[in-house]
């Protein structure tokens, strides 16, 4: 089901968030964390403006933008500075789940098929500014752009009028008549700008009064409602709860009818503490929040499994997991991929700070990256040599090798098995 979208912008200029892109006062002097404050108040994505002047500045900026990209829990779009299609791939590198293409520039305009094509119609916006940039490229967008942003205000009646493609309006300040009146039309798929930023806070109550006068908006609708769950003798629903990221679980606690529609209203979990007899937000004190990405109900209705975003710990006692206290434990080997891969790569990493004597890892890191890289090309080769061999085993220890070279590479290069399984995710 589409919906429409409240999208939050951030106008990134010398590391700092300012008010617009005419109007350098700077409105918060950490964007990562003003990008993290849009996220948690039910934001539904992120645009992010890069207005840097100089290379330097430019990366910079893009290393501000990866931080957002890892720190929000919604899709952003990266905007600005675009030149070249190594500029788009720079973005959408850097974790941005689309990046747009300023069509006040000839240039960007040119690039729109071949960076559509090398990356999908999907990764690429526009910016626009004037309602007959619309009409004049209209062929192009329609093979090539999955959105338009509307970025000033003026023209915007005129752009409705001549667009049948999806927009986002960029507006100041304005009533929430006239947001409605403007979400009321099929072609505008959401509304950033000054009147978003401005109510942040507000964005739940707008979302419920946009659902009231029958636009839709993303919400958590949930598929079970209350009276279906077997509830136990307290009138309460089990709820387990586990990271997302890592299916580890986290803790468990307990629902009642309040805390589970709070809990779908809010996207924060809610529950019903049994010993002081009310709700309570999990990290409402902490800012150890956690943030609903799935709810799942059991066979017999009477257990939810939350997947959530954990921010911080868990648990009172600082521990990620409530589930620390062992009672007993049988030897096994882990089989789980990717922890797997990450205790691997921890003893990697361990040795690049505690060198041990004779260790083969340490060798390679004192030798340096070229030692590195020409041992991960003979893995590479030593893989396909193997792969001619009609013995699958040759193949599964050269492919170790392998990874184990291209992990040494990776500690060395500061790069995360979350950064990799992230970008393998967008893909």
């Amino acid at each position: 089901m589409s919906y429409k979208k409240f999208v939050p912008c951030i106008y990134l200029y010398k590391g700092d968030a300012v008010k617009g892109f005419s109007d350098n006062t700077i409105i918060d002097t950490n964007p990562v964390a003003l990008a993290k404050f849009y996220s948690d108040n039910n934001a539904d994505e992120i645009i992010v403006y890069d207005m840097s002047d100089q290379d330097a500045e430019h990366e910079e900026a893009l290393d501000i933008i990866k931080a957002i990209c890892n720190k929000a829990e919604v899709p952003v779009i990266g905007a600005g500075n675009v030149k070249r299609m190594e500029d788009i791939k720079k973005l959408l590198y850097a974790g941005c789940k689309k990046a747009a293409l300023n069509y006040s520039k000839p240039g960007n305009i040119e690039i729109t098929e071949e960076v559509s094509k090398k990356f999908g119609k999907d990764k690429i916006v526009a910016c626009v500014t004037e309602a007959d940039t619309i009409t004049d490229n209209r062929e192009l967008l329609a093979d090539y752009v999955s959105e338009i942003i509307l970025v000033r205000e003026k023209g915007l009646k005129e752009a409705i009028s001549v667009s049948e493609f999806p927009m986002i309006a960029s507006v100041p300040e304005v009533s929430l008549d006239k947001i409605l009146e403007l979400l009321s039309y099929d072609n505008i798929c959401g509304i950033s700008g000054y009147a978003i930023n401005q109510n942040a806070k507000e964005l739940l109550a707008i979302k419920a009064l946009c659902q009231n006068n029958g636009i839709a908006v993303n919400t958590f609708e949930p598929a079970i409602r209350w009276e279906e769950f077997k509830l136990n003798s307290d009138g309460h629903v089990t709820v387990v709860v586990q990271d997302y990221k890592t299916d580890e679980v986290l803790m468990v606690a307990y629902m009642n009818e309040e805390a589970y529609n709070m809990t779908l209203k809010t996207g924060k979990m809610t529950y019903y503490s049994r010993s002081r007899q009310e709700l309570w937000v999990k990290g409402e004190t902490s800012g150890h929040f956690q943030y609903v990405k799935s709810l799942t109900a059991d066979c017999d209705k009477d257990t939810i499994l939350a997947k959530v975003s954990q921010i911080g710990a868990a648990c009172h006692t600082g521990s990620h997991s409530c589930f620390f206290n062992e009672i007993m434990t049988k030897e096994y080997e882990e089989t789980n991929p990717l922890k797997v891969f990450e205790q691997v790569f921890d003893v990697i990493k361990d040795r690049k700070v505690h060198p041990k004597e004779g260790s083969y890892t340490n060798y390679l890191f004192d030798k340096g990256i070229d030692k590195i890289l020409k041992k991960l090309g003979e893995e590479a080769t030593e893989i396909v040599i193997a792969a001619k061999n009609p013995n699958a085993n040759e193949v599964k220890y050269e492919i170790s090798d392998f990874l184990y070279h291209m992990m040494v590479l990776m500690a060395e290069k500061n790069v995360t098995w979350e950064e990799i399984t992230t970008e393998l995710a967008q893909r």
